[in-house]
C-alpha cells in the first residue's frame, strides 16, 4: 500500500518509490515531477549515469531523440557517446556496438508472435521460411547495452551496467552469427536499439543481404532521419518494428521514463504511416505495458485512440507488467485491468488486439 506525497491518497496502485499518484501527475504535473525526478536521479547515480541530456553548449548528438547537447568531457545520456577533443567519440565506434547477442529457439516470447511470420507463416513464401511457421530455426536477439530512457519499472534493467564496461560486438561477428540455413530474422532490443542505431543499421543491411528478417523492439526514441531506414529494412525483408508506446500524457511518460512522449508519437504515426505499403506482414506493432496505477483506462484510451487514427489495423498488445527495479513496490496487472483494456481498444476500432505475458495476470486489485 503506497501514498502519494501530494494528495496524501493511499492505494496498492500508487508506488511509494515514484512518490506520487496518477491524479497528481494529471493535476498537478510540476509538484508531481518534482518528486518522480528524485527516483530517476537514483535510478541514473546507482550505475553512474548522467542525470541530464546536457546543456545548451557543447556538441549535438543527432543520433536517437534525446538530442543531447554534450560539453567537452562529458557524457550523452545514454552513457556510451562522449564529448572528447572537440567531437563525439563511443567505444569501438560506430562499427563495434555496446552488445550481447544469442540464439533464441523459435517460436519466441516475442511482442509481435500472434502476428510475426515465425510463429504463423505469414506471408509465405516470400517472407516466412514455411506455411504453418518456423519451428526449428533461430532468431538473433541482439541486445544493446544502453538506453535513451530510464523507465523506472524496466525487465531488463541489468543493460545499464554496459556503458561503464562494455562488452563490445562488431558488425562482422554478428554477420558471422547470422547463418540463413539456422537464422531466420534478427531482432534488436535492449536497452534499446536507439542509441546504437548506426550500428543496427549496418548489421540490418547484412541481414538483408542474406535474406533474414529484420525486427525491432524500440521506446520510438530514435532520430526521426533515420527512423525512415529503420523502417525501409523491416519493410524489405518481412520484419516488424515494435513500438512500445507506455502512456500518452507527457506527465505520465515523464514520470516512468524520464523521457519526452513527443518524439515517441510523432515516430510511431510517420512509421504507421507506411503500413499498408506491405500487406502480407504487418510492418509495425504498437505494445503497451499495463503499468498499475499508471497507465490507467484513460491512458489506454488515448493511445488506442491515436493508433486508431492513423491506422486501425496495426496490431495493438497489452503486456502484463512485472514487479521490477524501481517500481518493484506495485502488483502485477490485475486481469480485470487487462480487459478492460481489450474492451477499450476494440470500442476505439483497433482491428487486431492481444494480451501478452498472461501468466502474470491475476486478482491483485
Amino acid at each position: 500500500m503506497g501514498s502519494c506525497k501530494l494528495c496524501g491518497r493511499r492505494a496498492v496502485t500508487i508506488s511509494d518509490r515514484l512518490g506520487v499518484c496518477i491524479n497528481c501527475l494529471r493535476q498537478r504535473p510540476r509538484q508531481a515531477l518534482e518528486i518522480a525526478a528524485r527516483a530517476h536521479e537514483l535510478s541514473r547515480r546507482k550505475f553512474g549515469l548522467p542525470a541530464a541530456r546536457g546543456g545548451s553548449a557543447g556538441i549535438p548528438c543527432a543520433i536517437c531523440g534525446r538530442a543531447c547537447v554534450i560539453p567537452e568531457g562529458g557524457r550523452g545520456y545514454c552513457g556510451l557517446v562522449r564529448a572528447e577533443g572537440g567531437r563525439l567519440v563511443r567505444p569501438g565506434g560506430i562499427s563495434h556496438g555496446a552488445l550481447s547477442y544469442y540464439y533464441d529457439p523459435i517460436p519466441t516470447n516475442c511482442v509481435a508472435d500472434w502476428v510475426c511470420p515465425a510463429t504463423t507463416g505469414r506471408g509465405y513464401p516470400k517472407y516466412a521460411r514455411s506455411p504453418r511457421g518456423e519451428a526449428g530455426y533461430y532468431n538473433l536477439a541482439v541486445f544493446y547495452g544502453a538506453c535513451s530512457l530510464d523507465c523506472l519499472y524496466c525487465q531488463n534493467w541489468h543493460f545499464r551496467e554496459y556503458p561503464s564496461r562494455p562488452p563490445l560486438v562488431s558488425v562482422e561477428k554478428l554477420e558471422e552469427a547470422m547463418d540463413p540455413r539456422r537464422v531466420a530474422c534478427v531482432c534488436f532490443f535492449g536497452g534499446d536499439p536507439g542509441p546504437q542505431v548506426l550500428h543496427a543499421l549496418m548489421v540490418a543491411r547484412r541481414a538483408a543481404e542474406k535474406g533474414i528478417r529484420v525486427c525491432w523492439e524500440t521506446n520510438g526514441q530514435i532520430a526521426p532521419h533515420l527512423l525512415d531506414k529503420v523502417v525501409e529494412v523491416s519493410l524489405k525483408t518481412g520484419g516488424i518494428v515494435k513500438f512500445d508506446l507506455k502512456a500518452f500524457t507527457p506527465s505520465v511518460y515523464k514520470a516512468l521514463t524520464d523521457g519526452e512522449v513527443d518524439i515517441v508519437l510523432r515516430n510511431f504515426k510517420a512509421a504507421a504511416r507506411r503500413f499498408k505499403e506491405r500487406r502480407e506482414v504487418p510492418l509495425v506493432v504498437a505494445s503497451i505495458l499495463l503499468v498499475p496505477g499508471y497507465v490507467d483506462e484513460v491512458e489506454i484510451d488515448l493511445l488506442t485512440k491515436l493508433v486508431a487514427r492513423v491506422e486501425p489495423e496495426v496490431p495493438t498488445r497489452f503486456l502484463a507488467f512485472h514487479p521490477d527495479y524501481m517500481l518493484d513496490d506495485l502488483p502485477p496487472t490485475s486481469l480485470r485491468h487487462a480487459a478492460a483494456a481489450v474492451k477499450i481498444a476494440r470500442e476505439n476500432g483497433l482491428v487486431e488486439v492481444s494480451v501478452g505475458n498472461v501468466w502474470l495476470l491475476g486478482d491483485y486489485y
